[in-house]
C-alpha cells in the first residue's frame, strides 16, 4: 500500500491562498483606481467625493426618500440635509414632495446633466468595452457573478461594522 504524502496538499493550499491574495489586491488596486477616476469626474463636476456617491446611489436606486438613501450611503439621516441642500442647488436632484403625504419627500435625479457625467466616463466605458471584448460570455458570466458577490460581500461586511 503506497502512503500519500501531505506535501501535495500543503503545496496546493499555498497555491490557493497566493491566489487568493492575489485576487484581493487586485480588487484593492481597483477600489483605488474606481475611486481615482470618480474623484476626477466628481472634481469636473464641482461635486464632493461623498455628494457624488450619493447622487449615483439617487440615479440608480432612486427615486428615494431621504432615509433610505442615508441607510444604503452609510450616512446619518442629518449629515444628507447639507449635502442634498449642494445637489439640488447645483441643479442635480429634485426633491418631491408626496402629495398623499406631504411630510414625506422623494429624492430624484434630474435627467438634463446626464450627458455630462456619461461624457466624462467615456474614457472608461471605451476601455471596459474593449476589455470586455476579449471575453466569451460565459466568462463575462462568470466575472460579473463573481464582481456581484464580491460586492455583496462588502456590503455586508460595511452592514455589519455600522450595527457594532
Amino acid at each position: 500500500m503506497t502512503s500519500v504524502s501531505p506535501v501535495p496538499d500543503r503545496e496546493a493550499a499555498r497555491r490557493r491562498h497566493r491566489r487568493s491574495a492575489a485576487v484581493r489586491r487586485s480588487l484593492r488596486d481597483i477600489e483605488i483606481q474606481l475611486a481615482l477616476l470618480n474623484r476626477q469626474v466628481g472634481g469636473r463636476l464641482g461635486i464632493r467625493d461623498p455628494d457624488y456617491a450619493c447622487l449615483d446611489l439617487i440615479s440608480r436606486y432612486g427615486p428615494l426618500s431621504p432615509s433610505a438613501l442615508a441607510r444604503r450611503a452609510g450616512l446619518h439621516p442629518a449629515t444628507l440635509t447639507g449635502l442634498l441642500d449642494r445637489l439640488e442647488r447645483a441643479g442635480w436632484i429634485a426633491r418631491e414632495r408626496d402629495p398623499t403625504d406631504r411630510r414625506a419627500v422623494t429624492l430624484r435625479v434630474l435627467p438634463g446633466r446626464t450627458p455630462e457625467v456619461l461624457r466624462l466616463y467615456a474614457g472608461m466605458n471605451s476601455a471596459l468595452d474593449e476589455i470586455c471584448a476579449g471575453y466569451s460570455d460565459g466568462e463575462l458570466e462568470l466575472i460579473a457573478r463573481f464582481l456581484r458577490q464580491v460586492a455583496d460581500a462588502g456590503a455586508g461586511a460595511a452592514a455589519g461594522l455600522a450595527e457594532g
